[in-house]
């Protein structure tokens, strides 16, 4: 995974309230259990009409939003359990995801992925949304390191498993955590000998 300490850009506001897995990944692009070519179908349904054609008025099809944090409506991730939905979100380009509450196996699919869950308090996500959406160039400031959002709503802090946290600065999987765990490992095994 790649290390996250600070992230500074900007965001795509999507204020749907209890998007679900399936929207964010549908159920027919599940074909594969590799994780290359699923940012080409996150929000499938909702990106291109039914005769496949681009929906332009589709968040993510307006060019004047960019950046690789999504800032979406309460209860994001909800739904079936599929980690395709982490996986489409970061082949996308998504870092974070801002809401004011998650599916809980979404978190962890989420920061087990490399992508930060951020929970804020409803007014505050309300009234970031409304700037976003107005002034399309607002710049995010996603601390992990101090667990600190600083936008122009002001600033909040968020909460994150101690372990994720250390895994998301150091760039680590479970595997790689144990891995660099092994000299500490091999020390307690001589110690059973």
């Amino acid at each position: 995974m790649e290390k996250f300490v600070k992230l500074i850009d900007t965001a795509v506001p999507l204020p749907t309230e209890n998007i679900d897995t399936d929207q964010i990944i549908p159920a027919r692009f599940l074909k594969s259990t590799n994780k290359e070519g699923f940012g080409d179908n996150v929000f499938r349904d909702w990106r291109y009409k039914k005769n496949g054609s681009l929906n332009k008025d589709f968040v993510l099809n307006n060019t004047n939003y960019a950046g690789s944090i999504l800032i979406a409506g309460n209860n994001f991730g909800c739904g079936s359990s599929r980690e395709h939905a982490a996986w489409a979100l970061a082949g996308y380009g998504f870092k974070v995801v801002i809401s004011s509450f998650f599916a809980d196996i979404f978190k962890g699919n989420a920061l087990n992925n490399g992508i930060l869950p951020v929970q804020v308090p409803k007014e505050y996500l309300t009234n970031l949304l409304k700037k976003v959406t107005e002034l399309p160039d607002t710049t995010i400031i996603v601390d992990l390191e101090n667990q600190k959002l600083k936008t122009p709503v002001g600033n909040v802090d968020f909460e994150i498993n101690p372990y994720k946290k250390l895994c998301m600065i150091n760039g680590y999987d479970d595997i790689d955590f144990l891995i660099s765990k092994k000299d500490t490992i091999t020390a307690f095994e001589a110690t059973m000998i």
